[in-house]
């Protein structure tokens, strides 16, 4: 309750503020509210932002310091972001171009169009733009291409107020100055020492007796992900990367890694969804329904298939009629156990994890048990409520050991799927929740009648 309070203090207080900035700009006073705009955080002030009328946008964005608006714009989408810097007059624009992070800048102008981003680098400094241009040629979704070439590193034979003086002159370039790399003659990184280190040594103590030597470092082409794991398994604040000759070329921060885990989950959900591309709020509904269309349209033939299947099984149908009523429930839970099972491998089908013949074997038993565990309390439960419902435990036995089948079918379904298309080197997420619920609608309804066509003489 306290931090529905908060939430919603905090949401007053940015409403209270736009209307403050709103008032300032039609007065013609906002460069008054200077002091006030430092007190908020990047992402408040976008909300502010995507608050105010267009009009007032321009005026905004002018009464803040370069280094809060390239902080503030980052938080914005893409479209908006490039909509921003085109407000801007040409050398404000220049300004907070040069001033952003690198990486979330390179990002950025993979986003633009040829035009836009010619005319964005023509304002740039030299060496911003050709640092940029550097992190393009990486690939977006490796170390590389979440990189930055903002850090402080030292030399082992700084002593600790050198070492401070360095930090301090370079504090305005870096918004991470947690982690601090020591390197040697060759650009290598050979040690790593927190500022924390620095604060409580003495100031004539060499780096080189502080630093520790076992540093975790990347190469410029790991997968995203892989970095992530990283991160996961170490508690790592930031990572150096190195190029093949092993030399310093940028660092990843947390913040980055932020961000990757939340573009892979998202990834991963569209795939689950049946789409590949992302569809959120914004998107059009002709876009968004051309992204989903084409699952949709393969699913609705499959899904004809379970049609011929009923109509196969006619005559078992006329005879038992109650067979019907226990169509969607047996279809469902056959889904749903499938989409469970497709779920948990593929999370767990990651580059870190060696998906060896022990491994999926061991994967395959435990899901099978899983499925035999599951089957047997669902069908022995609908046994009894069919039985009694319908006053006939034959046909109890019958759906009871029907359900039992299809969930173990539609649980090993969810699990072999993913790792074959793994194995095929496709991307196992393609092996969506829509497919495996139709595929498993397909066994289930061939099992059910199946099994009742096979004890037919028991059920009239």
């Amino acid at each position: 309750m306290m931090k529905e309070i908060e939430t919603r203090s905090r949401e007053q207080h940015l409403h209270n503020l736009t209307l403050s900035v709103e008032e300032a700009v039609k007065r013609g006073n906002i460069e008054l509210m200077h002091d006030e705009f430092e007190e908020w955080e990047a992402y408040d002030l976008a909300m502010v932002y995507l608050a105010l009328n267009e009009a007032y946008r321009p005026r905004f964005m002018n009464a803040l310091e370069t280094d809060i608006l390239a902080d503030m714009l980052s938080e914005l989408e893409p479209r908006l972001e490039i909509e921003a810097l085109y407000i801007l007059s040409k050398d404000r624009a220049a300004e907070v171009l040069n001033r952003m992070d690198n990486d979330d800048l390179a990002d950025l102008m993979g986003e633009m169009p040829d035009q836009i981003r010619e005319y964005m680098f023509s304002i740039m400094e030299v060496s911003e733009r050709e640092t940029v241009q550097e992190l393009m040629n990486y690939g977006p979704e490796t170390a590389g291409g979440i990189m930055t070439n903002r850090y402080v590193w030292f030399y082992a034979k700084y002593t600790v107020r050198e070492a401070v003086e360095k930090v301090k002159h370079f504090a305005d370039l870096t918004n991470d100055v947690q982690d601090l790399y020591v390197l040697n003659e060759n650009k290598e990184v050979i040690g790593l020492i927190t500022y924390r280190d620095l604060v409580l040594a003495s100031d004539l103590e060499l780096i080189e007796n502080l630093m520790r030597e076992n540093v975790v470092k990347v190469s410029a082409d790991v997968d995203q992900e892989a970095v992530a794991h990283l991160f996961e398994q170490y508690d790592l604040v930031s990572v150096p990367v190195e190029d093949t000759a092993g030399k310093l070329i940028g660092v990843i921060t947390f913040d980055d890694v932020l961000d990757v885990l939340r573009d892979e989950a998202n990834e991963d959900i569209n795939k689950l969804a049946g789409t590949d591309k992302t569809i959120d709020f914004n998107t059009h509904p002709l876009i968004a329904a051309k992204r989903r269309l084409p699952w949709l349209i393969m699913l609705l033939f499959l899904g004809l298939l379970s049609g011929s299947i009923i109509s196969v099984f006619q005559g078992t149908l006329s005879q038992v009629v109650a067979l019907t009523f226990f169509m969607p429930m047996i279809a469902g839970m056959t889904g749903n156990t499938g989409t469970q099972s497709l779920a948990v491998v593929i999370r767990g089908l990651t580059p870190q994890n060696k998906m060896n013949s022990s491994t999926i074997l061991r994967l395959l038993w435990r899901e099978l048990l899983v499925g035999i565990t599951i089957g047997a309390i669902c069908g022995l439960s609908v046994a009894l409520v069919a039985g009694i419902w319908q006053s006939s435990f034959a046909l109890g036995a019958v759906i009871g050991f029907s359900l039992l089948l299809t969930i173990i079918i539609g649980t090993m379904a969810g699990t072999i799927i993913p790792i074959l298309l793994y194995k095929l080197k496709i991307d196992p997420a393609v092996a969506s929740g829509p497919l495996i619920t139709t595929l498993n609608d397909l066994f289930s309804l061939s099992v059910y009648f199946g099994t009742a066509t096979l004890f037919i003489s028991y059920l009239t």
